[in-house]
């Protein structure tokens, strides 16, 4: 059917063609009206036949036309998307760097200075802590490869066939457009770290995430009376008429006013987002199957049956499971500190919190 596409567009021009040709008069058309009206017809017909035979099948329904329709707009955003991750990157990267410098020049100083010696010590433990943290975990989060079900191998286990990459998709395996590719246990495409994260990254991910919040939080508190006195300073400037005395460190309050505004912007929108992510992790879900366990959670209730999630394994375990906690010194050498050891299980097979003959539909 090479050439199915050719003999359309012939049959097309052919319609135009005759639908233009002048008509010939009598034989009880009834004038140029009728004509007109019943080729204007057979064109719509055609067309809409011809448009029908691009997506029509027996699954058919309203999903799979909106689909259609949106299809340039998804792909548009999956090429933004995947392009402008690199971006993201960087402009992360560069927050990152121009905190740090600012800490370094304007803040660090100020508590030396005046700080007794316990809050020194604390201050310089704390904070360098949390930098390694952060770094250490957004490098792993971009660099590690979520995951995705072996090509090489015919027989894994598979609860569907993904229509993308028509290969057989494992329990908690999704598409991901961005990435053009099936990841293992996903949760979601994330641009600021150009990267899908799934089974492999999770972990990096979710610390990424909590010990950014707690660096932001952490940033905002200690520059709160530094960043009160540069604000004072800079209206005081401002004001009419103008202070006599000379204005000087215009450069270090502003930076300090910087500092503050975006940690604390970024304490509360990351923070928000660390939070919803830690909600579902203590159910045992991903951000996709959130949406499709709320779908199947009113499914079932129409018909008086009750959900469970097949790998809610207990709030404390879940978390266990994601951040590979097997004994108690894991929580100080896997958790507290930098570790690159990875997540329980290959992401192709899980285990089940039920079996088979409890009164559910898998």
């Amino acid at each position: 059917m090479g050439s199915s596409w050719r003999w359309h567009l012939s049959r097309t021009m052919r319609l135009a063609m005759r639908w233009c040709r002048v008509p010939q008069r009598g034989g009880g058309c009834g004038g140029n009206r009728p004509w007109i009206s019943g080729r204007c017809f057979e064109v719509w017909s055609y067309s809409k036949m011809l448009l029908r035979s691009l997506y029509f099948n027996s699954l058919t329904n309203a999903d799979t036309l909106l689909d259609c329709a949106f299809e340039p707009v998804y792909w548009i955003v999956d090429n933004v998307t995947r392009w402008f991750g690199v971006v993201f990157v960087c402009l992360v990267v560069l927050l990152i760097t121009s905190v740090v410098v600012i800490i370094y020049l304007f803040v660090l100083p100020t508590i030396l200075s005046t700080y007794p010696l316990y809050m020194i010590v604390w201050h310089l433990c704390y904070g360098h802590w949390l930098l390694v943290m952060v770094v250490f975990h957004y490098y792993k989060a971009t660099t590690t490869a979520a995951g995705s079900p072996p090509k090489e191998k015919t027989q894994i286990p598979a609860v569907s066939i993904c229509k993308k990459c028509i290969t057989p998709k494992p329990p908690r395996t999704h598409h991901c457009s961005i990435c053009n590719q099936c990841v293992l246990k996903m949760d979601h495409h994330c641009p600021w770290l150009n990267n899908c994260v799934g089974h492999f990254n999770h972990r990096y991910f979710l610390c990424f995430c909590l010990y950014t919040t707690l660096g932001c939080v952490y940033c905002s508190i200690s520059s709160k009376d530094m960043f009160l006195d540069a604000y004072n300073t800079i209206e005081r400037y401002y004001q009419t008429p103008p202070p006599t005395e000379p204005y000087v460190e215009s450069t270090a309050h502003k930076s300090i006013i910087f500092l503050w505004v975006l940690t604390s912007s970024v304490s509360v929108a990351l923070g928000a987002l660390c939070l919803w992510h830690m909600i579902l992790i203590s159910r045992g879900e991903t951000s996709v199957e959130r949406h499709i366990n709320h779908k199947e959670t009113r499914r079932l209730r129409d018909i008086g049956k009750v959900f469970k999630n097949p790998y809610h394994h207990g709030t404390m375990n879940n978390w266990k499971l994601l951040l590979g906690v097997e004994k108690r010194s894991h929580w100080f050498t896997r958790v507290l500190l930098p570790s690159s050891h990875p997540p329980n299980g290959d992401g192709i097979l899980w285990e089940f919190s039920f079996s088979r003959r409890d009164p559910m539909a898998i």
